[in-house]
């Protein structure tokens, strides 16, 4: 399955992987069939995907048409002490995250937030010209929100081909959605499955998640807990089903290759009227980023 012609709808997200743990599960997912890996160079992890596609291209799993890759640029947050990245330093990002890689092209680059709000138009320059040279194949954004993309829109610039934000039932961003759709900018979808039970339950994997967030999702009455023995499936196959029912590319991210079989298999449909009660879940702005909602970035 793909959307925009070419972009996997179903790939493997690797934050939070540990560069030995994404290149296992790079040639894992791979080896299921998985054609789409996305890292970004903050995961710092881009050298362990590099050796999971080796390992897979070695042994002719795959040809390197058949992979779709992407990584991000980090844009800069002043806030964090960060300077906002320059026209250059964004080239150089990419050629770096390219030798990581070991890819003379990445298949979508992402600027991974707004967060440079002085030079978010430089920077999405930058990535067209990186277009039209070669390096990448689809230039995106991720994270960004509707005035953001105004922004480009205002400065007569081509909009992204694609904008990566947090969606799943709880967090629908049903305006900026629209707002995606009607002017073709495909949409992925990351952090698919926060209303598990079992999401980022690790030390270490905070979010925004409240404690009476994760109660409903343990409750016995969960929404997709219900669904899920209706459809006699997992309750990530109800999430993940969800998303790609309205067509939204989505990245689980696993270690587990029986999970990462079960991500990647769906045959069942969820009927209309559970897709509404579905849509009766929104709770409204992001969990995912412990430190706030990037989409609320000035």
């Amino acid at each position: 399955m793909t959307i925009h012609s070419k972009i996997p709808s179903i790939g493997l997200g690797t934050y939070m992987m540990s560069p030995e743990e994404a290149e296992e599960m790079t040639y894992e997912a791979i080896k299921i069939g998985y054609r789409h890996i996305d890292t970004a160079e903050v995961y710092r992890n881009e050298q362990g995907v590099a050796k999971g596609i080796e390992r897979s291209l070695s042994e002719g799993l795959v040809s390197r048409s058949e992979l779709f890759i992407t990584t991000k640029v980090f844009p800069g947050n002043e806030i964090w002490g960060q300077s906002q990245k320059t026209f250059d330093d964004v080239t150089e990002s990419l050629d770096n995250s390219l030798k990581r890689l070991k890819l003379e092209y990445v298949d979508l680059y992402l600027i991974h937030s707004a967060h440079a709000n002085k030079t978010r138009i430089e920077q999405w320059k930058a990535l067209l010209e990186l277009k039209s040279m070669g390096k990448i194949t689809y230039a995106g954004v991720a994270n960004w929100n509707i005035k953001h993309l105004q922004e480009i829109n205002d400065a007569d610039l081509p909009l992204p081909d694609t904008n990566q934000i947090e969606l799943h039932p709880w967090a629908q961003q049903p305006e900026l959605v629209e707002y995606l759709q009607n002017n073709n900018v495909h949409i992925i979808a990351y952090s698919s499955l926060v209303p598990l039970s079992t999401w980022r339950k690790k030390d270490g994997e905070n979010s925004l998640k409240t404690k009476d967030m994760e109660n409903e999702g343990s409750s016995v009455e969960s929404l997709f807990k219900i669904l899920a023995i209706k459809y006699n499936v997992k309750e990530s196959q109800i999430l993940l089903q969800w998303a790609l029912q309205l067509k939204y590319a989505i990245l689980p991210k696993t270690i587990k290759i029986a999970r990462l079989q079960e991500n990647f298999q769906f045959s069942f449909v969820i009927e209309e009227e559970d897709m509404l009660l579905i849509q009766n879940e929104n709770k409204g702005g992001g969990i995912t980023w412990e430190w706030g909602d990037p989409l609320l970035v000035e």
